[in-house]
């Protein structure tokens, strides 16, 4: 059994370490928002029960999918490569980027340069999409994240990408593993309110239909989801996680993060997801379970 741990959207705090000239155009505005809600919404003591938890099932591997930070600054990144050391060894743990990492141009280059032992491949190549083998299971790190205009959080794969993820995709299929893509954004038509969506869904789609993969993991609504779509032999579900941060002073679900057992091969997958959660009395709790492949009714 391969033990996959997914968290999503921990939006580290406090957010410190930066000077007025940086606070220019979107960040500006969401600075503010930050000042007047997020701060408040995410704990950083929930996240750090959380992140207990899942030391305590202990996985094989951990996969974060992005908005580690709030405004993109490069002292975010900085604070994410402490957190993200606190998840395991480097080589145990796996990271894909949000909206709020890319939130402006500025932020590309501290992103890509700082968190690179977590985006690279296992040639050690930097940059999206990579290629991650790990047991029996081929992990396809994907970005969702682009700059957006102030009030807006949509994000897009793009075409050269998508082409190299249905290589990877073969790739993975050809070498016999059991395929997961990690993404932020969802990526079915409908999974975000306009305006936060992937623009780009409908061609990720048609992309799981010609191709297909055994798991599709996601975070950004912060709450949960479980979407399917066809794919060739199987229809592909695709996981939402709840933020892994979110307080009771927040709007959404209490911080949740997801444990995937992962059994079988890639010609007979066997996954069944746990949702764990932190609760109003201070620990953290199964949730439910639900078997996604192999026992699916």
């Amino acid at each position: 059994m391969f033990k996959l741990a997914h968290l999503s959207d921990p939006h580290l705090g406090p957010l410190a370490g930066f000077s007025l000239h940086q606070l220019f155009g979107k960040r500006a505005t969401g600075y503010v928002n930050w000042r007047r809600k997020r701060r408040h919404a995410h704990d950083m003591e929930i996240l750090a029960r959380i992140v207990a938890d899942i030391h305590a099932q202990q996985p094989d591997h951990v996969a974060c999918t992005g908005d580690v930070a709030h405004i993109g600054l490069p002292n975010e990144f900085k604070t994410a490569i402490a957190f993200l050391d606190t998840l395991g060894p480097r080589e145990t743990v796996s990271f894909v980027p949000g909206n709020h990492d890319t939130y402006a141009r500025s932020s590309l280059k501290p992103l890509a340069g700082l968190l690179a032992p977590w985006i690279s491949d296992d040639e050690g190549r930097a940059g999206y999409p990579w290629y991650r083998r790990r047991g029996p299971v081929a992990l396809i790190g994907v970005n969702s994240g682009v700059p957006t205009m102030p009030l807006m959080a949509t994000g897009r794969v793009g075409s050269e990408q998508m082409k190299r993820i249905e290589a990877l995709l073969d790739r993975a299929r050809d070498e016999g593993l059991i395929r997961v893509v990690l993404i932020h954004h969802p990526p079915y038509v409908g999974g975000a309110k306009r305006g936060r969506e992937l623009v780009d869904a409908a061609a990720f789609e048609a992309m799981l239909k010609r191709k297909g993969a055994d798991l599709v993991i996601h975070g950004h609504n912060h709450s949960f989801s479980l979407a399917w779509r066809p794919g060739p032999g199987h229809d592909v579900p695709i996981v939402g996680v709840p933020s892994a941060s979110l307080g009771p002073r927040g709007h959404g679900e209490l911080g949740t993060w997801h444990l995937f057992r992962i059994e079988g091969d890639a010609t007979a997958p066997r996954i069944t997801l746990e949702q764990r959660g932190f609760e109003p009395h201070g620990t953290v709790m199964l949730r439910q379970e639900i078997a996604l492949l192999g026992e699916r009714v």
